[in-house]
This record gives structure tokens, C-alpha cells and sequence, in this order.
């Protein structure tokens, strides 16, 4: 089974630092970007399968980066994480595509099963791209018993 992927991106480099020690003790190995384009340009080199993304960044906020990433990457799961939460912020992050919403301080375990569950909707969601792109090159009973007939 594939192994979680994940990508801190905050400009805090303090929490960066102590969250991937945290996350490396847990057994995760966790890249790290201090602002939207640093992350960006991560996300054309490795697969991530998870971005941990802090709303209040400066020059791209969390918001446009978030938008950003689905864009050009949709099957990457985005939590958006926040000190400065506000109902309109989670509510544009979640509209615009986050998985889901975290506020600082949060624990490691806390950070952590939410992103198994967003490893998890994405791994579900690959599955199902695996069984459409099946499906369109097995042909039915029908259709192989008709080009039986018509060789």
C-alpha cells in the first residue's frame, strides 16, 4: 500500500520545523514550503498526496494557493490551517475546494488522522478513475460477442 505523502506549507518556519520533527517521529515524511509558490513548485517535482496550507500567508494567501493547486493539481487533498480563523474564510476555503479545516494550535495526532482522511478520500477517488478508465477499455459480453460474429 502506497505511503501518505504530505506537504506543510505555512511562512511560519518555526511550525514547520517542530511539525515535521513531530510528524518524523511519527514515522512521516513531510515536505515542507514557507510560502504558495514555494509549495507550487514542489507540487510540479513530487506527488503529494496531502497539503497542510496556512490561510494567512503573505504575497499568495492560503486561499489563492488552495485555488491554485486544484487547479492544476485536483486530486491533491488540501487542509486549510489557520490561527486566524473566521466563519468566511473556512467557508471560502471549503467552497474552493479544502478537504477540510484545522486551527492553530492543533495537536500532532489531531493533524494527522485528518489527513489519513483525506489520504483516504483521494485513494478512493483514484480507484474509481482506475475503474472508469477499465470500463472504457473492456469491451462488453455483448460487444465481444458481436465482433465474434463480424470478424
Amino acid at each position: 500500500m502506497e505511503k501518505m505523502r504530505m506537504m506543510l506549507v505555512d511562512d511560519e518556519e518555526r511550525f514547520l520545523t517542530t511539525t515535521q520533527k513531530l510528524l518524523a517521529k511519527k514515522g512521516y515524511d513531510a515536505l515542507t514550503a514557507t510560502s504558495g509558490a514555494q509549495a507550487l513548485e514542489i507540487l510540479e517535482s513530487k506527488n503529494v498526496h496531502v497539503v497542510i496550507l496556512d490561510v494567512k500567508m503573505p504575497g499568495m494567501d492560503g486561499i489563492a494557493t488552495l485555488k491554485e493547486i486544484k487547479r492544476r493539481f485536483p486530486l491533491v487533498e488540501v487542509i486549510m490551517l489557520t490561527g486566524h480563523a473566521t466563519v468566511e474564510s473556512a467557508i471560502d476555503g471549503l467552497k474552493s475546494g479544502a478537504t477540510d479545516y484545522l486551527m492553530k494550535p492543533t495537536g500532532v495526532d489531531e493533524l494527522l488522522a485528518k489527513a489519513a482522511e483525506a489520504f483516504e478520500k483521494r485513494q478512493r477517488l483514484e480507484e474509481k478513475i482506475r475503474m472508469a478508465q477499465t470500463r472504457k477499455i473492456m469491451k462488453s459480453p455483448r460487444e465481444i460477442l458481436r465482433d465474434a460474429e463480424n470478424p
